[in-house]
């Protein structure tokens, strides 16, 4: 579900920096072009064209086979770190410095504020949790064993951390500029236009601007969207659904859902998909509690592959209930204080506020804790040791015109 109203939500985005594009290259006729949809529409003529402008540039890349997309995402990856650091050298020079944001004091203090920056750390890391669950879905194309490490360990928390950081830079500068906060680059950028439709310079800086967040998002649909969600799909039917018919069906949901909508008024749906990471994260736990502690990274590999009661995996009907139940323990507790937060409700912070304030950290423990008890009280067959891969008859992997075909598929 996330990936499809994700698909949908970027995809929205992207529709904005093709926005920008046309924008510095027509000039005002496009900057301000009379908008002939109602205002129950939620979304105006001129960023409904550039929407599907980007359906149609994101299609061809869809085509590739994810592991030939490595040089693309290069690329992708050094005109978003260029846009990024040119926005940032141009709104510090500009605003003459970094703004009063970085100066100005709190109004908060006691517990409410170290409360607060707790909750603001955990979001950071809550934020993150989904591209954790799904970074398999691209380690699995790498030729060596360690090979993701360098990136998972180092690459992605710095670049994670620096692209914050030069957000608040950016956000504080600009309000010095034009004396209101821009969180979002694309709003930030659109209203520069409209502000100096007619400047040669402004028209070609937005427009690199934009021609890089159009990289940034035409790659994060596909990375993130597409491909992983396409993946999940073909689990349900994998004689009929493979990774590109996945990522095809995600896309036609992605615009069914209209988008629009859900970024323009659905607050309330978009406060329900920002506080996933309550339920990601117990998942999380379970499974480094299952690979790290129960297995000891050792897996039976045929086994994986077997979808009967000789499995190792199979467990009782094909269901463990001590992941179930170490899931639920964690997720839990958390619950209150999420519906609270859903509904809006006001006033001072209950007990179960605080414990949502920590649904990263609880969340993880607690289901890692009581995945591995109940392992240690509740064994299972297989739980320990490995054995290597091995075709087997009672399996999907029963001859070569099934590996042909499974290798086709991908």
């Amino acid at each position: 579900m996330t990936g499809c109203v994700w698909m949908g939500v970027q995809m929205y985005w992207g529709g904005l920096a093709v926005r920008l594009v046309l924008n510095a290259i027509i000039g005002p006729r496009f900057i301000f072009m009379t908008n002939t949809l109602p205002a129950s529409a939620n979304v105006e003529t001129a960023n409904l064209i550039c929407f599907f402008v980007f359906v149609l540039a994101l299609l061809p890349l869809m085509m590739v086979p994810p592991e030939r997309l490595q040089m693309p995402f290069y690329i992708a990856c050094a005109m978003i770190t260029s846009t990024l650091a040119g926005m940032l050298l141009w709104s510090l020079i500009a605003a003459h410095g970094a703004g009063e944001l970085l100066t100005t004091s709190t109004t908060q203090d006691g517990a409410k504020l170290s409360w607060n920056m707790l909750y603001g750390l955990q979001s950071f890391m809550g934020a993150w949790l989904g591209g954790v669950l799904g970074q398999s879905d691209w380690t699995r194309y790498s030729r060596h064993k360690n090979g993701p490490l360098l990136s998972q360990s180092l690459a992605a928390p710095l670049t994670v951390c620096l692209t914050a950081f030069f957000g608040i830079l950016i956000a504080s500068a600009a309000s010095a500029l034009y004396g209101q906060i821009f969180w979002n680059p694309f709003l930030l950028l659109l209203f520069i236009q409209t502000n100096a439709a007619s400047d040669p310079a402004t028209r070609a800086g937005t427009f690199f601007a934009g021609l890089g967040l159009l990289a940034s998002q035409l790659f994060l649909c596909i990375v993130l969207n597409s491909v992983s969600a396409g993946m999940d799909l073909t689990t349900l039917a994998p004689q009929y659904i493979n990774i590109r018919r996945g990522a095809f069906i995600i896309l036609i949901i992605g615009v069914a859902i209209v988008p629009w909508n859900l970024v323009n008024t659905a607050s309330t749906f978009l406060t329900v998909l920002q506080g996933w990471s309550v339920f990601l994260a117990p998942m999380i736990g379970v499974l480094v509690a299952d690979y790290f502690a129960v297995r000891r990274r050792a897996l039976h590999l045929a086994d994986l592959y077997i979808g009967n009661p000789t499995s190792a995996y199979w467990y009782i009907f094909g269901f463990n209930f001590r992941a179930v139940v170490a899931w639920a323990m964690g997720l839990w507790p958390l619950l209150p204080g999420f519906v609270r937060t859903v509904r809006g409700v006001e006033g001072e912070y209950s007990g179960w506020d605080n414990l949502l304030r920590l649904n990263v950290f609880f969340g993880f423990t607690v289901a890692f804790v009581v995945h591995l008890g109940l392992h240690m009280v509740f064994p299972t067959r297989g739980s320990r040791g490995n054995s290597p891969f091995a075709k087997t008859d009672h399996g999907i992997l029963e001859d070569e015109q099934v590996l042909d075909d499974a290798e086709k598929r991908v």
